[in-house]
């Protein structure tokens, strides 16, 4: 119910107008004074002028792909609105592809927990494999190197490299080269990882405050960040845009049976 918000080309003078009209009629039906306050919080990024529409759109379009997300509709409404927004085939790629990275976190996570918990027997022989693995790939990780270079590196990766060195240079190899593409301004690239990292099925806390340090060096204002959290809270709302349409459906199938 919440980013669908967004669909028509709003502008400053022109309410956004809802493509979930039936669960919001639905919602107005059985609880009117809720559904109108759910419908001013929604909508208030896309009527408050703060940011441009099109940047709207595409942080939606990821933070419905992400795998925190997997909204199918919602990614097809947003992808819809993007376009009619004036936005290209690379830039929404460009923010597919930023979304798909942010996986990373639960290695993140995870690894310096595996790490803890092994046994010093294990780390030892562990560490005789990760020598071989290192022998393997002529101990090199450019793109690793690179990623330290540009000043996006975060010691939580330390654990990830010493497990798996090939692998995580791999996988900066992917997350380095979006930095490299220039399809979005800086700002609005640290906004759109700001999104997706404090996102309320995410809220990785040590990516959102390192993009919030990268944002305001890149000129964004605390308005601009409120807007992108904003749209993360937004997403929550998706519950009521799922179960009214299922629920008035079961309880007509209830009455039938």
């Amino acid at each position: 119910m919440a980013t669908e918000s967004g669909q028509a080309k709003a502008t400053a003078n022109e309410q956004p107008v809802s493509p979930w009209a039936a669960a919001l009629n639905q919602l107005r039906e059985w609880d009117p004074e809720w559904a109108e306050h759910c419908v001013k919080m929604t909508t208030n990024p896309w009527t408050d002028g703060i940011l441009p529409i099109k940047f709207i759109e595409l942080v939606s379009i990821a933070l419905n792909a992400a795998r925190t997300g997997l909204n199918p509709e919602g990614t097809r409404r947003h992808i819809r609105a993007a376009l009619a927004a004036g936005a290209s085939r690379q830039e929404i790629l460009f923010v597919l592809k930023c979304a798909s990275v942010m996986s990373i976190h639960s290695f993140s996570f995870n690894a310096p927990l595996l790490l803890q918990e092994a046994s010093v027997g294990s780390l030892e022989d562990f560490g005789a494999l990760r020598k071989k693995r290192f022998e393997k790939i002529g101990k090199a990780t450019p793109a690793v190197e690179n990623m330290k270079a540009i000043g996006h590196w975060s010691e939580e990766w330390d654990s990830i490299l010493f497990l798996d060195p090939a692998w995580t240079d791999q996988y900066m190899a992917m997350g380095t080269s979006l930095y490299a593409e220039n399809v979005l301004p800086l700002k609005e690239l640290e906004l759109l990882l700001i999104a997706l990292d404090a996102a309320h099925v995410h809220i990785y806390g040590p990516g959102t405050r390192r993009h919030f340090k990268n944002a305001f060096k890149a000129g964004a204002t605390v308005d601009e960040i409120m807007e992108v959290l904003k749209l993360g809270v937004i997403e929550g709302v998706r519950a009521c845009n799922l179960g009214i349409s299922i629920m008035a459906e079961e309880l007509e199938r209830d009455a039938a049976a």
